[in-house]
């Protein structure tokens, strides 16, 4: 009988992961790369970085660094590594994921670095010419949301050249910019 009923139990437990791993496929389905995903595709390689950033107050301050970028899960995401080199001779790594949904017709980027425990969210607004990306600031916390920014990159040079800028936007809607990150192919 105890025999009886594990063979059951046994049958009832694959037979409800497989109802389980269907449910996931209809409520997921998979899907390929899209028109976004050239665009990020376009941006692997190694790239030689010059940072300036401009505070609110002071002269700018300029950082350079290193690159590597790659797309990763089957060809659906764009993986960045920094390695930014500081004036004083420590080092502050960065790590992006940027990602497009051609259903949504949406970029997203998730950033965490070396400097903070904290991660940052943009995404665009759906709207998606072919060569620019421009992403705006998407509150972790909705509680709490954060300064209001918007971030445009695009390709230069034949590619040669990956022009990066972060701008902060004011409660009247005015963009102050904060840093202007350009990338040159190695």
């Amino acid at each position: 009988m105890r025999t009886i009923s594990i063979f059951i139990i046994a049958i009832f437990m694959t037979a409800a992961s497989a109802a389980a791993q269907q449910t996931h496929n209809q409520y997921e389905p998979a899907n390929g790369p899209g028109a976004g995903q050239k665009l990020l595709a376009k941006f692997a390689g190694n790239w030689s970085v010059v940072d300036t950033f401009y505070p609110a107050k002071g002269s700018p301050r300029v950082t350079k660094g290193t690159c590597k970028q790659y797309m990763v899960k089957d060809g659906k995401f764009l993986e960045s590594d920094f390695t930014f080199f500081n004036p004083d001779g420590t080092k502050a790594t960065g790590t992006g994921i940027s990602g497009f949904d051609p259903r949504t017709n949406r970029f997203t980027t998730v950033w965490f670095d070396s400097r903070r425990t904290q991660m940052s969210i943009r995404q665009s607004d759906g709207t998606f010419d072919g060569k620019n990306i421009v992403l705006y600031a998407t509150p972790i916390d909705i509680e709490v949301p954060g300064r209001k920014t918007v971030a445009r990159g695009h390709l230069e040079d034949n590619g040669r050249v990956l022009v990066y800028n972060h701008y902060l936007i004011d409660a009247s809607g005015k963009e102050r910019m904060m840093f202007h990150m350009v990338l040159t192919r190695q």
